[in-house]
């Protein structure tokens, strides 16, 4: 998902613009390498420190311990983080911009502190997600677009920025909400190794009718985005995709929450968060592919 997004905004989007870029073909590949390779790095240490309430809570996708060692997990997590720091050193001097290379360190180091201890604090594991999440969107922009930024092109490259940050922003709400219906779905196996996720914190029932309530931001937002710039730009095309690929998924997804009890039910709408997620930054090549059309 990660490679996926920073992709499509490079070449379904930004490509399309009439706008320097700061990166090489081959230079922007290394930068979605490195933000995987730190993702990966998160994924690994966070299973390392999972393993027992994974054990419990889906005990058919445990790997450490099983298919590998938990010393060779460790390995892959260090070799993993040292390449996408290396390679965010790397392209940081590219640009002539040496400071970004903390970027990259702050955000590895972040996913280590959150598999070790942030996890089990009451939401802050959640935000943290999500945020790291849109900030791979966010990164796009620092990179590809800052170092390249004027006085003459500002205007359009704001514009651009603005638009990145929109879908940062939508990124981080879904996610945000998704990471809590994870909770709701493992909250059996949670509750037995002294988490306190919000589901443990106050109560299933609660947190389900949070997650109903939180659900009408994106929605709210979504319907805002719509009409104000892209129904009002005459791009029918994007209009009709938002309201059949986003917008009806997430009410969709606010009617089954309300009811949702069981892990099946929570593992289903967490899977729909995932697509919505996915239709959501798609929706970048529509919206350009119609705007080019329209031109």
């Amino acid at each position: 998902m990660l490679a996926f997004m920073q992709l499509i905004f490079r070449y379904g989007f930004l490509k399309l613009q009439n706008v320097p870029l700061a990166l090489a073909d081959w230079q922007y590949g290394i930068l979605v390498l490195a933000t995987v390779c730190i993702a990966a790095g998160g994924y690994i240490i966070n299973n390392i420190f999972d393993v027992e309430t994974d054990m419990e809570n889906k005990p058919e996708k445990v790997i450490i311990g099983k298919t590998i060692s938990e010393t060779k997990a460790y390995n892959l997590y260090i070799g993993f983080t040292i390449i996408g720091v290396g390679i965010g050193f790397y392209l940081s001097n590219v640009i002539d911009k040496p400071g970004f290379a903390s970027l990259f360190i702050i955000i590895a180091a972040t996913l280590y502190f959150y598999a070790t201890s942030l996890k089990q604090s009451l939401l802050i594991g959640n935000f943290i997600v999500a945020l790291l999440l849109s900030f791979s969107v966010l990164i796009i922009g620092i990179f590809d677009l800052y170092p390249v930024t004027f006085e003459e092109n500002k205007p359009i490259m704001g514009l651009l920025f603005g638009i990145l940050l929109d879908y940062a922003i939508f990124a981080f709400i879904i996610n945000f909400i998704r990471e809590i219906v994870k909770d709701l779905e493992d909250v059996e196996g949670d509750l037995n190794q002294g988490m306190n996720t919000l589901p443990i914190a106050f109560g299933v029932k609660r947190a389900t009718k949070l997650v109903f309530g939180l659900s009408f931001i994106p929605i709210i937002c979504i319907v805002y985005y719509i009409d104000q710039y892209v129904f009002s730009s005459g791009l029918f095309i994007s209009t009709l995709y938002g309201l059949v690929f986003i917008l009806a998924p997430l009410i969709y997804f606010t009617i089954k929450i309300w009811a949702a009890k069981t892990k099946k039910d929570f593992h289903f709408l967490s899977l729909l968060l995932k697509w919505i997620l996915f239709f959501g930054m798609l929706s970048i090549v529509i919206i350009s592919l119609n705007l080019k059309h329209n031109a």
